[in-house]
């Protein structure tokens, strides 16, 4: 059943929202709405989100109507999404939207008032959704899966196959190094150019923050991908030459992350030498092999001795830490190094470790392992 109210609850909390929420809302307006309210108001941003999609050539009306068959409107809605992606400003209009109608139904429900929105907010809602699953965040996967499950079970939409995956997802694109950019160029060529864009252009995304949190020696890449993503928005690029420059981007990070290997070193390792000899030092050959090993007696040295259970909590125990990289560092790089150079890069190892290095053997460095 459903609980309309509680004896006196509702009379008590307009009471203390008249003491302690006043001014909190500046046009005056009580927190606690009428369901007829909110329905006004989700017919009025359906209407809105329809008008701004038709401006971009996606008729939700079109895709909504009964007699759409199941298979063409999945790929109207794959059309959709490949019309919403023309730059990161008409991505994240429509999102807001969506996510303004979902709540606006959410809150609405169980009155049977949102039954006449049913099948467009379970459109848009899919639509949103297919656009999100292009750039998912790793770590809150399986919580917009619940979020998205609970959605589909309180709306019974007619003619939907949500389960159904269009090719985007099911060849999403998880590394880097696994893409065959021959195939990726051909999709791009034959297919919705602005969906394999977005797809790409999350996965170097994703790439790009798991690099950077093992090696803060790569922000430049990360600086020079906002860069392209902003010049993408502002400019107006071709979605061509956008998505050639983001295939080279990808190579040059495929590069990048099998640098470790060409040095000889650990990924851990590699990011104490990048520290030490970024920007470019001017090192003869046998300076940088000598730099690698300090790299090497460093980590070895630390994760022996130091590095213990809460180490970053005990002051002594820092105090340690940065003791043992000032010596170590003193006593190994090469005289290039002079007095303010070694200073700074005895502060950049030291701050490197204490966040790399959680004590008693964890790191950032263990989920790459």
């Amino acid at each position: 059943g459903l609980i309309v109210d509680y004896i006196g609850i509702f009379r008590n909390l307009e009471r203390a929202l008249a003491i302690y929420a006043e001014g909190t809302d500046p046009e005056g307006r009580n927190p606690i709405r009428a369901k007829s309210e909110l329905v006004a108001d989700l017919r009025e941003t359906i209407a809105e989100i329809k008008v701004s999609c038709v401006n971009l050539g996606v008729d939700l009306d079109r895709i909504d109507a009964e007699d759409t068959e199941t298979f063409e409107r999945i790929a109207e809605i794959d059309d959709a999404v490949d019309k919403l992606l023309i730059n990161d400003e008409t991505k994240r209009d429509y999102l807001q939207r969506a996510s303004q109608i979902y709540n606006l139904y959410k809150a609405i429900l169980p009155d049977p008032s949102a039954n006449d929105f049913n099948g467009i907010c379970s459109l848009i809602n899919i639509i949103a959704q297919k656009i999100k699953n292009l750039t998912p965040p790793a770590d809150t996967a399986d919580v917009m899966e619940a979020i998205e499950d609970l959605l589909d079970r309180s709306i019974v939409p007619t003619g939907y196959i949500i389960e159904a995956a269009a090719d985007y997802e099911t060849h999403s694109i998880v590394d880097l190094s696994r893409i065959d950019f021959d195939q990726l160029r051909e999709r791009f060529r034959t297919g919705r150019k602005q969906i394999e864009v977005e797809k790409l252009r999350g996965s170097i995304n994703r790439k790009l923050s798991e690099m950077i949190r093992l090696n803060r020696s790569r922000m430049d890449y990360q600086e020079r991908f906002e860069q392209m993503i902003a010049e993408y928005n502002e400019a107006g690029i071709d979605v061509d030459v956008w998505f050639n420059q983001l295939v080279e981007l990808a190579g040059e990070l495929n590069e990048e992350d099998q640098r470790a290997v060409a040095e000889q070193l650990s990924e851990e390792e590699l990011a104490v030498f990048d520290l030490l000899t970024r920007p470019e030092m001017d090192l003869t050959e046998t300076e940088r092999d000598g730099v690698k090993t300090i790299s090497r007696r460093l980590l070895t040295t630390l994760k022996q001795e130091q590095l213990g259970l809460d180490w970053r909590k005990r002051e002594r125990s820092r105090a340690a830490v940065k003791i043992t990289v000032q010596k170590t560092l003193d006593e190994m790089l090469p005289e290039c190094y002079e007095q303010e150079i070694f200073d700074q890069k005895c502060e950049t190892v030291y701050q490197h470790i204490y966040d790399s290095y959680y004590g008693d053997g964890n790191s950032v460095y263990d989920a790459a392992a």
